[in-house]
């Protein structure tokens, strides 16, 4: 099922690429050069299914993002994944432990890329389901 994905990365390359793979893949791409970009971009309708974002960039870097958008609660259950070239177990941790829904490293794997962004946006369909109310 198609999706409308907000990507947030500084570098340019970075940026293209993972828009490349994911349109390939059907998915519709709105891009952002950094994390004020990526906010504005959210909250227009119709609202993203998913957030990939880099973490450090200027203006503002991926956990100010993150922070900004759990403290919408228009953006309430907004799947917000990270992806980085930090890739020690304690940068795992700190991305997981501040909120992220999950966890992609750099460099981007075309082959496998498309297949791990579907299992989050997987994840989000079902949370998404399981939330609503009676």
């Amino acid at each position: 099922m198609a999706a409308r994905i907000v990507i947030v990365d500084d570098n340019e390359a970075n940026l293209e690429l993972v828009g490349y793979l994911l349109e390939a893949g059907g998915h519709t791409v709105l891009r952002a050069e950094d994390g004020e970009q990526a906010l504005a971009l959210v909250h227009q309708l119709p609202r993203p299914d998913l957030v990939i974002s880099d973490l450090r960039m200027p203006v503002m870097d991926g956990f100010e993002l993150l922070s900004r958008i759990r403290q919408d609660a228009t953006l309430d259950g907004l799947p917000v994944i990270a992806v980085t070239a930090f890739s020690m177990a304690a940068d795992r941790t700190r991305v997981m432990d501040a909120g992220f829904g999950g966890y992609l490293s750099k460099p981007i794997v075309p082959e496998s890329f498309i297949g791990e962004v579907e299992k989050f946006l997987q994840a989000g369909r079902r949370h998404a389901g399981s939330s609503s109310g009676p």
